[in-house]
């Protein structure tokens, strides 16, 4: 049709889980119908890009078609040119007159180092993953939080991380109708790409060394202070440990609370289920069912409380348990940031 405005063209750096997973999402959405991926930069060959497009041990096959054309993918009939570099600035983003580049390999944080896709002709970032810092990032977002503080005029935006969106939404509410004193996070993880099948040395922080499929492995975690910076109000009122877990996919959160008034677990499980139906929908859920991780592997919620688990010691110390699909759920989460941010662009349209 005559004056009909082209898709907004995405590009994806970093073709992992995440990479992969926001473009099932994207193709899956209806957020397809204005937006489309039109380049990929990643280092491994294309054959296997290939592949592992079509093939997903985790979120099973593609349900479209995949297939290879002149060093490029072609995904349901729509092609997509690829590149193999390692350095941002070493793909010329601005001959591909994308609007956007996600970010998902993970590597960038630090502003200057984000500065180098910006300088090659990439006109903004958002990014799979937290800034550094605060300043590094012109906004950090968590759908049912802060989406709407985005004006568009933003280059450099993160998407915060899949534990920060599972684990943000409950606390800010929590805290709006409770209070919180303190909280203590532990989130145990499924496995990821930083961990080795067998004994190796793929990290220099030594427990991740160790084999992901036998061992429970403690990390390092920046958790805290991601909620932090998303609920300034609960400034040094966070404390969070993270723990690997042999799982491919689908974690979960062990949240205590000290709550500022005397408060029961039916009084916390009544407002998280009224949240999951009303302002929450779509980015949490709840559910008293008799659960496994596995029950929510390809759940698209930032969330899933298990009010079967919800505990309290005395009148002020609560203990929940919140599932999430760490890969499928945060993919959704970054599309929708793209989806909302992209409408505030000169050159958006529905």
């Amino acid at each position: 049709m005559p004056g009909t405005p082209r898709p907004l063209r995405l590009a994806i750096n970093g073709y992992g889980r995440i990479g992969r997973c926001f473009l099932r999402a994207l193709l899956a959405s209806t957020a397809a119908k204005r937006m489309q991926v039109v380049a990929i930069n990643e280092p491994a060959n294309l054959d296997s890009m290939a592949y592992l497009t079509r093939y997903d041990s985790t979120h099973g096959r593609f349900p479209g078609e995949v297939e290879l054309a002149d060093n490029s993918l072609l995904v349901d009939g729509q092609k997509i040119s690829v590149s193999h570099v390692r350095q941002p600035d070493a793909v010329d983003w601005s001959s591909l007159d994308i609007d956007l580049l996600v970010e998902a390999s993970g590597c960038y944080g630090q502003r200057a180092e984000l500065s180098r896709f910006l300088d090659a002709g990439c006109p903004r970032l958002l990014l799979s993953h937290p800034g550094q810092s605060a300043d590094d990032v012109d906004a950090t977002i968590v759908p049912g939080i802060n989406t709407e503080s985005l004006n568009g005029s933003e280059r450099l935006v993160s998407a915060a991380s899949c534990t920060t969106n599972a684990i943000v939404p409950i606390l800010a509410l929590l805290d709006r109708e409770i209070g919180i004193e303190q909280v203590m996070l532990t989130t145990l993880h499924s496995v990821m790409n930083d961990q080795p099948l067998i004994d190796g040395y793929h990290h220099e922080d030594l427990r991740r060394t160790r084999s992901a499929m036998q061992s429970i492995i403690p990390v390092s975690t920046g958790l805290a202070r991601g909620v932090e910076r998303l609920l300034p109000g609960l400034t040094s009122k966070v404390s969070a440990k993270a723990i690997r877990v042999p799982t491919l996919n689908v974690s979960a959160i062990d949240l205590t609370l000290h709550t500022q008034r005397p408060v029961s677990a039916g009084e916390i499980n009544t407002l998280l289920a009224a949240a999951a139906k009303g302002p929450l929908a779509g980015l949490l859920a709840y559910s008293e069912a008799a659960h496994a991780s596995i029950d929510f592997n390809h759940d698209p919620h930032s969330a899933i409380v298990d009010g079967s688990q919800t505990r309290t010691a005395g009148k002020h110390l609560v203990n929940l348990f919140v599932w999430f699909d760490n890969e499928w759920g945060f993919a959704n989460r970054m599309l929708e940031v793209a989806d909302h941010w992209s409408r505030l662009w000169p050159t958006a349209h529905d």
